[in-house]
């Protein structure tokens, strides 16, 4: 059996390397968990590989607010240390401390 480990933790924000936002974990599947339309209107030459983890973030840019899905070899640990805008962080998360966000709830 093949384990895979994430590199990135919930309430961690990370940047997207290629486009210019940024976002909050708030969920992490262990390999592509998504539609394969969704998949297949990525460019093809730019298109990850599934078998590594994707995250939900809740997502900011200089326009809006959004939730994204993102494989993990696009994505770097943002040191910043400034928070994320997104109106939904207060919903999932507390405080922000030290660049990332604490959970609301215990994790089993």
């Amino acid at each position: 059996m093949h384990t895979i480990r994430a590199k990135y933790n919930l309430g961690q924000i990370v940047r997207h390397r290629k486009h210019p936002f940024r976002g909050v974990v708030f969920d992490v599947d262990p390999e592509f968990a998504n539609t394969e339309e969704w998949y297949e209107a990525i460019p093809e030459d730019s298109r990850p590989k599934k078998e590594q983890p994707f995250y939900h973030l809740l997502a900011e840019n200089d326009q809006s607010y959004y939730i994204a899905y993102v494989s993990e070899q696009n994505l770097v640990a943002d040191y910043s240390g400034e928070p994320v805008g997104h109106p939904d962080i207060p919903d999932m998360f507390g405080t922000f401390r030290d660049g990332s966000y604490s959970l609301h709830f215990q994790l089993n």
